[in-house]
């Protein structure tokens, strides 16, 4: 019977809902952002560390799934934008509230890792390999190390791994040939700690890549993006912000073109009418121009030398 207990799933009660929903509700309210996390292999002391780190910064907040879900769509009406979280709300997942420099706190989150060893079964998260080196071991246990495909050879009376060898691939299930091996090379190939799956910002949801992305490449793509809308809007002669300064621009252009080409003028177009009915006038007046500019520095010059000869003139020696 006490065995029987032992295993009972855990169920909430009907009260203890209430105190989820009332809590979820009370911290959706206060904190603008939200960091939905993979807590797939945190231990319960692994996780006490977290929310230690976070003591001041965040909160953490589990629960079973169907109870999120169902905590959520209570209060959907009230902010339709939560809607967005429950794709999300899938696997062994939870919630850290905050209202702190988000980069900041995905750093405090994904910090705490732990060395774990391989089991039997599990998924590996990367490619593992055994580095080549003495494994201290006796040379009875060379026949386990053949059944795994990796060379060896017998130094100083123990089995010693010629080269480096991967054992696990990531993506694929451990064997237990493979997991017996690495523990007993006292091999833990695997961290584990809490993952950022997306991120729930003012009713925006994102991954966590976003964070990477630097101001200079925000307004770099922002730059691109107005290009972009620009280009699309000239060529469909459709105004928009992006594109009235062009279009105004390309306007006076044609207007100009419509003014030289037929009687019609206006301020903007009597110099360029001048010129063409008379271009030789302003090829003269250009080396003028050009001379002039040259003459100012050079009278400048002759004024600063009178200016200079006249203080010496004053009727003062050297010793007066």
């Amino acid at each position: 019977m006490l065995s029987r207990l032992s295993h009972k799933k855990w169920v909430p009660t009907r009260s203890q809902k209430e105190l989820y929903f009332e809590k979820l509700k009370l911290l959706i309210a206060k904190y603008p952002s939200i960091f939905i996390v993979n807590v797939d292999n945190v231990g319960s002391n692994q996780m006490h560390q977290i929310r230690v780190a976070l003591r001041g910064k965040g909160v953490v907040l589990m629960g079973k799934n169907t109870m999120v879900r169902r905590a959520l769509r209570s209060i959907i009406s009230e902010n339709p934008q939560l809607e967005r979280l429950l794709p999300h709300v899938r696997g062994n997942i939870g919630f850290v509230f905050t209202a702190s420099d988000l980069p900041e706190i995905r750093d405090v989150i994904t910090a705490n890792k732990v060395a774990a060893p391989a089991r039997a079964g599990a998924l590996a998260p990367k490619d593992v390999k055994v580095p080549a080196g003495n494994t201290g071991m006796e040379p009875g246990k060379t026949s386990f190390f053949q059944a795994l495909g990796i060379p060896t050879k017998i130094a100083r009376g123990t089995i010693e791994i010629v080269s480096d060898v991967q054992v696990v691939t990531a993506g694929t299930r451990v064997g237990s040939s493979e997991a017996t091996l690495l523990n007993m090379l006292n091999i833990s190939p695997f961290t584990y700690g809490m993952t950022v799956v997306q991120i729930y910002d003012q009713g925006n949801v994102f991954s966590p890549e976003v964070l990477d992305i630097s101001t200079d490449e925000l307004i770099d793509r922002f730059l691109t993006g107005i290009k972009t809308v620009a280009a699309i809007s000239l060529a469909l002669n459709y105004p928009t912000i992006a594109s009235v300064t062009h279009s105004l621009v390309n306007a006076y252009k044609n207007l100009l073109a419509i003014a030289l080409a037929t009687e019609y003028t206006f301020d903007g177009a009597e110099k360029a009418k001048e010129y063409l009915a008379n271009p030789d006038a302003f090829a003269a007046a250009a080396p003028v121009a050009a001379a002039a500019a040259d003459d100012a520095p050079a009278k400048a010059e002759e004024k600063e030398e009178e200016k200079e000869e006249s203080d010496d003139d004053m009727g003062f020696g050297l010793f007066d």
